[in-house]
This record gives structure tokens, C-alpha cells and sequence, in this order.
């Protein structure tokens, strides 16, 4: 892996409980396998599962089901958690996976490919996927929106007061723009039946105080509680007295609708 992160236990604990899980693209992934490959659906790998909330959306569709990932606390999280039988986790970096060439149905990496060396996990994934194999790689924007009756625009201005105030501390391995580095993966993928989609919107509905803590478990949050845990805490709680004054509420256990925008790109080796 190019970057280590997410490796503590109370950052892998946060990360299993605010996390998105994107089941609308899994649902989009196994639909465009099904009309180029139906029935060849033995071995999927989700590298860097974090703590495997992903993992386990593979697992009514495949045999086999492993999801991978260097760190040790992610993987004692996602094991820790209730799986299904046919899903496992395996500790390796994401540009040396333990499997035969040729072995994978699916290789995906969601929210993750970005930290990994890019053009050697590329060439992994190209080595383990089957002919006719689909690579998924997905992600989203650091924009989440939130919607609450006819204050979302105001509740969003908030939301990138948040975000503005964690771009200082963003890794520069990443650049300035997460979705570029996507981009570039796509344009490097030698693969000619390839497809790229820039923004799908997954809403969730939650509590407010559960989009502020999904907030903290970006790696730009914890690199300011890191730093500055006093700063870290006073920024979370401004934000959320902000949203709740707008919002008219004194709980922040009130519900709120999070708009969070993915883009992916889905990939076939050539049969």
C-alpha cells in the first residue's frame, strides 16, 4: 500500500459504525456483470474493506467472498462482526494479493484505491481476474449534502464550512482532487470495454450527529485530532450547533437525509 491509514482500533470501530455502504452500486456492478458473464460468479475481492461493511454486499451474489486490507484492527472489526459464511478477510497489501492468476471473478475496491500505489495494484488486479473479469473501483466526492425540509441549502453551506476547514490537513498523496485520481486509473486501464460514471447519488437518512461523525472518520479529520484534539472536537461541535440552530432543533439525534456523491468506473479483461 502506498499510504497506511485508518489502522487505529477506535478509528476502524467509527469507520464499521458511520461509513456509507454504497448498495446501489453493488446492485449496478452485478447487473453489468450479468450481461457480459451470468453465472460466473465464484470469487469476488474487495481490497481495502476497511472493516467490511462493503465485504458483505458481495456476498449474496458470489461462492466466495474475501475481502483484504493491511490493516489489522480493520480486519479484527470486520471479523468481529456478525458475516455471512461465505465471506472472509485476509491481512496483505492491496498490489500483492494471495491469489492465482486468473483465480477472481470480481475485483473492487470501494472508497479505498486511492491510498494504494495505483499502477502496481492495477497490474494486480490484472493479473488475479479472470478472462471476461470485472474490476469496479469506486468512490465518492467530499461533499455530502444534507436535506432537511426546505433548509438544505443553508444545512449545506454549513456542511463545506466543515469540509473547507479539514483541507488543510488533507494527505498530498491524494492532490486536490480524489475523483482525478480515478479518472486517471480509467484512462490507464488497457482494458477496451471499460465504462466511467461520474456522479450517482446515494441517500441516507440519519441522524444529524451521525453525519458529523461520518465526517470524523475522513483520514483529514484525524489528521487534526492528531494534531490539535482540542481544535478537532471545538470544529465538530461549532458544526453541529450550527446545523441544529439552523435546523431549529436542540437534539442532534434529529433526522437528516446525507446526499453523498459517488462516481465509479467498471472494467472487463478482455476474454
Amino acid at each position: 500500500m502506498a499510504v497506511r491509514a485508518f489502522e487505529g482500533k477506535d478509528h476502524a470501530a467509527a469507520y464499521w459504525q458511520f461509513r456509507v455502504t454504497p448498495q446501489e452500486l453493488i446492485s449496478k456492478i452485478m447487473s453489468s456483470m450479468d450481461k457480459k458473464t451470468p453465472k460466473q460468479f465464484s470469487l469476488a475481492l474487495d481490497v481495502g474493506c476497511g472493516s467490511g461493511q462493503g465485504t458483505k454486499l458481495l456476498a449474496p451474489y458470489f461462492t466466495k467472498v474475501v475481502g483484504t486490507d493491511i490493516s489489522p484492527a480493520q480486519l479484527e472489526m470486520a471479523s468481529a462482526n456478525s458475516n455471512p459464511p461465505n465471506v472472509s478477510y485476509r491481512q496483505c497489501p492491496a498490489e500483492e494479493l494471495p491469489f492465482a492468476s486468473g483465480e477472481v471473478d470480481l475485483v473492487t475496491a470501494m472508497t479505498a484505491a486511492h491510498w494504494f500505489d495505483r499502477p502496481r495494484f492495477l497490474q494486480e488486479a490484472d493479473r488475479v481476474l479472470r478472462p471476461g473479469g470485472c474490476m469496479a473501483l469506486l468512490s465518492y466526492t467530499l461533499d455530502m449534502e444534507l436535506e432537511y425540509r426546505d433548509i438544505s441549502k443553508a444545512l449545506t453551506d454549513v456542511c463545506k464550512e466543515f469540509y473547507n476547514a479539514l483541507l488543510p490537513f488533507r494527505d498530498p498523496y491524494l492532490g486536490p482532487s480524489s475523483q482525478k485520481l480515478y479518472a486517471d486509473m480509467f484512462e490507464s486501464c488497457s482494458y477496451p470495454d471499460k465504462e466511467w460514471t461520474d456522479r450517482l447519488q446515494v441517500r441516507r437518512t440519519l441522524p444529524l450527529n451521525g453525519y458529523v461523525c461520518m465526517v470524523e472518520t475522513f483520514s483529514s479529520y484525524q489528521k487534526m485530532k492528531q494534531k490539535d484534539p482540542a481544535g478537532a472536537e471545538r470544529l465538530s461541535n461549532d458544526i453541529s450547533n450550527k446545523l441544529m440552530s439552523i435546523m431549529k432543533v436542540s437534539s442532534p439525534d434529529t433526522e437528516v437525509t446525507m446526499v453523498v456523491n459517488y462516481f465509479y468506473f467498471l472494467a472487463f479483461k478482455p476474454s
